[in-house]
């Protein structure tokens, strides 16, 4: 996958960089210490990832991922940041975010959630999950045993190849299901599904 890390500190910024550029499935082609500079290297290295900060001079994470996702829908954006709120986190996703990670995430834990993103999965990490989870959710009690295992599964960020191969079920089987499990919460895709796993088990 083609990667654009955009943060303000150039320290964490060549950390980042040098980390993720030994993994062998990644290839960073650009970095970027603003918004603005960094719909600029998008649009000259159109990548598949944009790792990105929130708070920078200038234009701000959640502005430039607004930008980038008008322009560019199909570049997929995970936020990386040391702010954890609910207002940050929620306008983060509305400006288009497919994954929100604190930073004290790992690096090496920074690579495989970019891997479940690009496959089109939503990543939040657990702790945004459950900040987000104090909101009203939908019910998961009309969902069969099932049902909740694989939504669990989903909560925790498996693509639906990865679903399959725990529960031994084909993946077909689980895309049915995950089909039906929405249409029985009246939900429209995997980050609102995972947050009505979360919090389900928070109000337990």
């Amino acid at each position: 996958m083609k990667l654009v890390i955009v943060d303000d500190d150039p320290l964490i910024l060549k950390s980042l960089e040098l980390t993720l550029s030994r993994e062998t499935d990644i290839q960073v082609v650009g970095c970027a210490s603003d918004g603005s500079k960094a719909l600029t290297v998008c649009q000259e290295k159109l990548p598949d990832i944009v790792l990105m900060d929130i708070r920078m001079p200038g234009v701000d994470g959640i502005s430039a991922t607004r930008l980038i996702k008008q322009r560019f829908p199909n570049i997929r954006i995970m936020m990386l940041t040391t702010f954890d709120d609910k207002p940050n986190i929620q306008q983060a996703l509305a400006a288009g975010a497919d994954g929100y990670l604190i930073k004290t995430d790992k690096i090496a834990d920074i690579a495989g959630k970019l891997r479940i993103m690009i496959d089109g999965t939503s990543v939040l990490g657990a702790d945004v999950l459950k900040k987000l989870a104090t909101e009203t959710n939908p019910s998961l009690d009309e969902l069969t045993e099932r049902e909740r295992d694989i939504t669990r599964l989903v909560a925790q960020g498996l693509t639906n190849k990865e679903i399959a191969n725990h529960l031994f079920l084909s993946e077909g089987t689980v895309r049915n299901n995950i089909v039906v499990i929405m249409e029985k919460l009246n939900i429209t895709n995997r980050t609102q599904l995972g947050l009505a796993y979360y919090g389900k088990i928070t109000t337990d």
